[in-house]
């Protein structure tokens, strides 16, 4: 098993609230209620944000992430099978838009046609996060940029979002067996790049 993973800013899951419930506005949404969508954008955006902002952090792309989460999801209602699980259906939605946006900005700048964008490593951490934890995110993040789209989101999500392997795993659509591998080889490269050996798995 490995060590506890660093958290940064790990984004709450919705609270639960006195209105509707998820499954009452994705079936109001599928209906057509347009109130129904704002509910839903209005109770989940901080959370699919928090996600974004984690797995891509910066500041340009970030609302336009999020707009197209939600206009994809909000089209794809039809295909949810648990309405009452939008928040992790509409989160594992955010981890597979954001791993297709950074495969195309992978090959973009591999082209020349892509520019990094502005990424803040202080607003990663939170105000309260131990000095030693947010060197350690601070760290991670500029060591990532070179590995592969894949094996990023998995560390990223374990490391810093702070998700169970098995989370993990259903963010991203993939086996648990194929998260365990994509983060143990993050973790060699990251290690091998740091000239230490690797951490425990």
């Amino acid at each position: 098993m490995s060590e506890s993973p660093p958290r940064a800013r790990q984004s709450p899951a919705p609270a639960p609230t006195a209105g509707p419930s998820d499954a009452a506005l994705v079936a109001a949404a599928r209906a057509g209620e347009r109130w129904a969508q704002e509910a839903l954008f209005l109770r989940h955006v901080s959370y699919v944000s928090g996600i974004l902002w984690r797995l891509v952090p910066n500041r340009a792309d970030l609302d336009d992430m999020v707009q197209d989460v939600f206009f994809t999801a909000f089209v794809s209602l039809h295909k949810l099978e648990n309405p009452q699980a939008f928040a992790s259906w509409i989160a594992s939605m955010a981890v597979r838009l954001t791993h297709k946006r950074l495969r195309r900005q992978r090959i973009a700048e591999r082209l020349g046609l892509a520019r990094r964008g502005e990424v803040s490593f202080d607003d990663l951490v939170g105000d309260g996060c131990p000095q030693d934890v947010a060197v350690e995110v601070r760290q991670l993040y500029r060591q990532v940029e070179a590995l592969p789209v894949a094996e990023r989101v998995a560390l990223l999500l374990r490391r810093v979002e702070g998700m169970s392997l098995d989370e993990v795993a259903a963010a991203t659509g993939a086996s648990l067996a194929t998260v365990k591998r994509r983060i143990a080889a993050a973790e060699e490269r990251l290690s091998a790049q740091a000239g230490r050996p690797r951490k425990g798995a």
